[in-house]
């Protein structure tokens, strides 16, 4: 996980900031919300967030790097003026709603990946059996969009439909990812769209739903809907990335999880599909099962055939996009600092 320590110049320090007060707008909140869970729910999201242990004591974990909850906060400043966002209490429970959706995605997916460690402890599943991870992660989505269908807001009935909206393209998304992992053939075009419905969408919406917090129009909604996406599939190559030649140290997964996994991320398919002989041979690696050897051989192939060098290429094209997107919403960019400050953070982020 990545901390204020870790983000070091620029705009690093900025979307450390950024990212602190959110914490410290949201988590209260978010909090506040998990624990109305019932019995054995509240155990798992509990438990799931940092905040306590398996036998409910106490923990001094962390609930997450909170980026989708302050794209929210920092899309309604960027609209509304400085003097908003962490401030106001409807937007930080529009900012609540969607982390809760974001979590929601996270036990289903360490379920689906059959993933043993997330921030750097055993994943719920792991804990509290698969049952339980699932169920609560559907009591999460159902306490998002409870949230924004109670709020008074004029704004949370488009904000409860755009995120219902959201998540089913999510879901889409993670449907297309597993798909992937059965075929022996996957297109970059297919694989794009998968991560910008899996990864893109709900950054999209939490942008969006500043939007709308902030009382904008549709086309400025739009537009903010558009940046997260961009900067959302940004952020799925560099996690792609970080899947494959991340320290396990930091990301708190074995190194290479994604090719232990033989995922087809981004960096992969570019491979596969480059028509290259690291390209065939990493095929070949992906026809059975990894051993520690293969691991490395695998991420050895990736780049030889110019997956890695495609990816950080890829992310910073799609960086420029979101960045002309979000002119369109906010033609004076010096307003949208945070926003911009987050980008590059999930960019040049290592962990």
């Amino acid at each position: 996980m990545a901390t204020t320590e870790t983000i070091t110049t620029g705009e690093g320090h900025e979307a450390a900031a950024l990212l602190e007060r959110t914490r410290e707008a949201v988590h209260p909140e978010l909090r506040r919300t998990v624990e109305g869970l019932p019995g054995s729910m509240r155990r798992v999201a509990m438990y799931h967030f940092g905040w306590e242990h398996a036998d409910g004591t106490p923990a001094a974990g962390s609930a997450g790097k909170a980026i989708r909850p302050a794209l929210v906060l920092a899309g309604a400043q960027a609209l509304r003026g400085p003097d908003t966002g962490a401030g106001d209490a409807a937007t930080v429970r529009a900012a609540v709603a969607v982390e809760l959706a974001h979590n929601f995605t996270l036990l289903h997916d360490d379920v689906i990946d059959k993933d043993v460690r997330r921030r750097g402890r055993a994943t719920a599943w792991t804990v509290f059996g698969t049952p339980d991870a699932i169920i609560t992660g559907d009591a999460m989505l159902a306490l998002a969009l409870r949230l924004l269908a109670q709020d008074g807001h004029p704004a949370s009935a488009a904000a409860s439909a755009r995120l219902a909206t959201c998540i089913i393209e999510l879901c889409a998304g993670q449907q297309a990812d597993c798909a992937f992992e059965q075929r022996p053939d996957v297109s970059l075009d297919e694989c794009l769209t998968m991560a910008m419905a899996k990864t893109g969408a709900l950054l999209g919406c939490a942008c969006a739903l500043g939007a709308l917090y902030a009382g904008a129009g549709p086309d400025e909604v739009d537009a903010m809907d558009a940046f997260g996406r961009e900067a959302g599939l940004a952020f799925q190559l560099i996690d792609d990335l970080i899947g494959i030649w991340g320290d396990p140290g930091h990301t708190g997964k074995p190194a290479g999880a994604d090719l232990i996994a033989r995922k087809k991320s981004l960096p992969v398919v570019a491979a596969l599909t480059s028509g290259t002989t690291a390209g065939k041979e990493l095929a070949a690696l992906y026809a059975g099962p990894m051993t520690g050897d293969d691991v490395h051989a695998a991420a050895a192939a990736v780049e030889r055939a110019g997956g890695r060098d495609w990816a950080q290429a890829h992310a910073a094209d799609r960086m420029g996009r979101a960045v002309q997107q979000l002119s369109r919403a906010v033609p004076d960019l010096a307003a949208a600092g945070g926003l911009l400050a987050l980008a590059e953070f999930v960019t040049r982020r290592t962990r």
